[in-house]
């Protein structure tokens, strides 16, 4: 049971106008923080990486579909998985209704995971997503953006992960890398996020945060495991509708 203090009209609104100093100032960091996003500098990508798609093998520079901007969500589904990350699935749900509204403001949105395609598409089935999901199974893609590990470096604890040393024993985590392509087709890394880096992008926390309750994660993990389940897995009339039952 919640109960916070019950107050007059006037000593609520005097406690919201407070707040929304506070909220304001977030505002304009985070429009500060952004554009210092923006004047990073940028790693020309120069090794090749091939991908596996629906359309056939694709370099890098083909993912942007004649965009200059992209950008890519590493999304956890290894080898031999059954089913995708549950938090990257939750992710990938919020991301589809931004997919218009991306592609015509010269953005890119694709998923990449290791696993083969044929795997990865009828997951991506099963769940109703427009977005396409291509493997990098047959490349050092994953490797080298540090969200999939080998077993040595995981038998060694040498995994850099969210740029620093971490004790994480997964071979697959997620991220966001952002990439721009210019008119002679060189491809260029310019941003990557890990961890709760990407929260932002998941807005069903953001309306949470907006309730009495919150986020309500309340135990064992204590983050979105405890509570998210995959769309379908709701048991609810509107899961099986988004699951096409």
């Amino acid at each position: 049971m919640l109960q916070n203090a019950v107050v007059s009209r006037e000593e609520w609104l005097e406690a919201r106008k407070a707040l929304l100093a506070r909220e304001k100032e977030l505002t304009r960091q985070r429009d500060e923080l952004s554009a210092a996003r923006r004047e990073l500098p940028w790693v020309k990508v120069e090794k090749t990486y091939v991908f596996e798609t629906l359309e056939g093998p694709k370099s890098l520079g083909e993912l942007f579909e004649g965009r200059s901007q992209m950008i890519v969500h590493h999304f956890m589904f290894g080898p031999g998985w059954t089913e995708g990350c549950i938090g990257c699935s939750f992710a990938a749900d919020h991301a589809e209704g931004a997919l218009v509204h991306l592609e015509n403001h010269d953005v890119s949105y694709l998923r990449v995971s290791r696993a083969p395609l044929a795997e990865l598409e009828a997951y991506r089935q099963r769940m109703g997503w427009r977005a396409r999901g291509v493997s990098s199974h047959d490349s050092d893609f994953n490797y080298d953006f540090q969200v999939s590990f080998t077993p040595e470096q995981l038998a060694k604890g040498d995994v850099v992960y969210n740029y620093a040393k971490s004790g994480i024993q997964s071979e697959d985590l997620s991220g966001l890398s952002v990439f721009y392509r210019n008119d002679e087709g060189e491809v260029f890394h310019t941003y990557s996020t890990f961890g709760r880096g990407d929260e932002l992008m998941d807005t069903s926390y953001m309306f949470l945060d907006l309730t009495p309750k919150g986020r309500n994660e309340t135990g064992p993990h204590y983050n979105l495991m405890d509570w998210v389940k995959r769309h379908d897995d709701y048991g609810t009339p509107a899961a099986r509708a988004a699951a096409g039952e």
